[in-house]
Formats: structure tokens, sequence, C-alpha cells
């Protein structure tokens, strides 16, 4: 009788806790899909790039004003930065739809995109004097043409758009990045230290470099978290900031282009139009150039860096949001997630 009670008490502490354990797994397991992107990785980067390529139009049709709008005396231009938080579309998109795909989800990008963005074209006509030859004034009209763009960021319209369950939502979304923080590229999760240079000898190719710059690059290893760049670059808060590390340090150099947030619908793009490609495996890299990574092998760029130089074997780079933090790092010339250099030209 000892012995059937104990296997009684013995099997009555077990299923209790084969229940609790159940109920702690069952509870983990509902955090971490209530703060998920519901969506196919596929559909969240192919809606991603859809806006992108709205917003690389409206570029477009602002490059283009001087032609499409010609005759004018002056054009004076005060823009905004043209450009938005991945994660703030997806988190947005997802707290309004739940699940979505670029064709379920088009209408509101739509009028997501006319929301965020107001493009305003003002004639003004002003009368000046003009003196001939012959000392007598002569009124004329001297046009100009103002370009506005104003860009209101997603964050402060989801609080105008979502009912207040959904922006809850929205910014837990947002916090968490959907649990995905690197789907839409721009970062790298490698959390190793930054590598030291000592002993490495450079091997020189034909085309020039920047030397001076990458010492300028060089001076912001140890940022952690990437505040100022994607601050300079116009975003209200943190964003997956390798990119924009990359076009700050352009800017800095004196280069108003290439200037991108992005590195698979914007910097690849830009580099790969203009004939400033140079895929993995090619050696003629020199400092400054910036080198895209693929971390996954879908053929999309999710990492930005810019070279150092190489060694006999080796390509060395600094890198912003490695880890969150900027790094010095190396990898072998034929390092298989190499997506491809753009080359610069000084």
């Amino acid at each position: 009788m000892i012995i059937a009670i104990a296997a009684l008490l013995l099997f009555i502490m077990v299923s209790v806790g084969l229940s609790s354990c159940g109920a702690m797994f069952s509870g983990s397991m509902n955090s971490v899909l209530g703060t998920s992107y519901t969506s196919e990785d596929s559909d969240l980067v192919a809606t991603e790039q859809s806006y992108a390529a709205m917003e690389n139009e409206l570029q477009s049709e602002i490059d283009n004003i001087e032609t499409t709008h010609s005759g004018y005396d002056e054009y004076r231009y005060d823009l905004d930065t043209i450009g938005h938080n991945p994660h703030e579309l997806a988190s947005y998109l997802t707290a309004l739809l739940q699940s979505y795909t670029p064709q379920s989800a088009q209408a509101e990008l739509k009028r997501l995109f006319g929301l965020q963005y107001t493009l305003t074209l003002t004639e003004e006509i002003e009368i000046r004097t003009t003196t001939d030859e012959e000392g007598n004034e002569e009124e004329y009209e001297y046009r100009i043409l103002n370009v506005k763009l104003t860009n209101k960021p997603i964050a402060s319209l989801a609080e105008e758009l979502l009912n207040p369950q959904q922006f809850e939502m929205f910014k837990v979304y947002l916090q968490t990045q959907g649990n995905k923080p690197l789907i839409f590229g721009g970062g790298s999760p490698d959390g190793s230290p930054s590598e030291d240079l000592s002993g490495v000898e450079f091997v020189n190719g034909t085309r020039p470099g920047n030397p001076e710059f990458m010492e300028l690059a060089k001076q912001q290893v140890g940022n952690v978290g990437g505040y100022p760049y994607w601050s300079w670059y116009g975003f209200n808060s943190r964003v997956e900031w390798c990119a924009c590390f990359v076009s700050w340090c352009y800017n800095q150099a004196g280069k108003s282009e290439p200037r991108f947030a992005g590195c698979e619908w914007q910097g690849v793009p830009w580099f790969q139009s203009r004939g400033q490609w140079g895929a993995r495996g090619y050696e003629n890299i020199a400092p400054g150039d910036a080198i895209f990574f693929d971390w996954d092998l879908d053929g999309v760029a999710d990492h930005v860096g810019l070279v150092l130089g190489r060694d006999g074997s080796r390509v060395y780079t600094v890198e912003g949001n490695s880890g969150d933090a900027c790094k010095i790092k190396s990898y072998d010339l034929n390092y298989q997630c190499i997506k491809g250099y753009g080359l610069m030209n000084w």
C-alpha cells in the first residue's frame, strides 16, 4: 500500500509538472508569435520593394523637374529626404491587415504613400528691371518655380490612421522588429569584436582609392547604435543603419552621391546602373569602394560596408551596424556571402 501511494503521488507530481511546462511553453510561444510579423518573408520583402519603387519614381520625378517644367529662370528646392523605415511600414501593415501580400496591400500602399509625401510646385513671378545700353530701364518677368517636398514619417501617420488597439500592436511590432530584424537588410548579426590591422600589408590595384576617406571611416570604429548616421539621413529614430553609415561617410568626403538607406533596392542599383559594379571575386578593389553582403544567399543584399583594402587573400572593411556597432572586419576574397562591390570614382 505504501508503494502504491508513493507511485500515485509521483504520477500526480509528474503530471502537474508536465502541465506547468506545457503552459509555460505555450505562453512563451504565444508571446513570440504575438510580436512577430505574420506575413510570409517573401511577401514582406516584395511589399517593401514595391514601396521603395514608388519612392524611386518620386525621386526621378524631382530629378527631371527642370526638363518636364522647362522655361523658368530659376528653380528653388525645399526638399525633405525621400526614405522610410522598412520596419515602420511592415509594422503598420501588419497591425492594420495582419497577414498581407504585395497585391492585397497595394491599395493601402498607395494611400499611405500619398499621405507620407506631398510634392508641391508653385510658380512665382517677380517683376525686375534691366538697363539697356542707352541707360533706359525696362521691366521684365522673372519666372521662378518653387519645388517643395514634405515627408511625414510613417510612425506619425500610424497614430492617426490606426485605432488604439492597432496602434498598440504597431508599437509592439516596431519594438521587436517583428522578430526579424535583418529581413530588410541593413545589418550584420556579427557580435565579434573589431579586428586588428597590425601586420596587414595591403595590395594596391590599378584603380585609385581614397585612403584619406578611409581614415575618416576608421575614426567611426567603436560607435554603437548608429547615431548620428541615421539621424543625418533623416530618420527620427534608429533604423538598420549600415547604409546610412556608408552614405554619411561619402557625404563627409564631399560626395552628394551615392546616398542610400537600403542596400538592395537603392545602393546596388545606383552602382550597377552606372557601370560601377564588380561581382564577388573582383580583385581590383580600392579603398573607399562599397562592399555588399548577402547573408542568406537569396540574391538580396542584406548589408553594406566600406573597403579598407585587400592583401593577397582577404578584403578588409569598415562596417556600420555590425552587431549594432562600427567595426573593422575581414573576409576571404571568395567568401560566398559577398554579393559584390560598388566601385567609386574619386
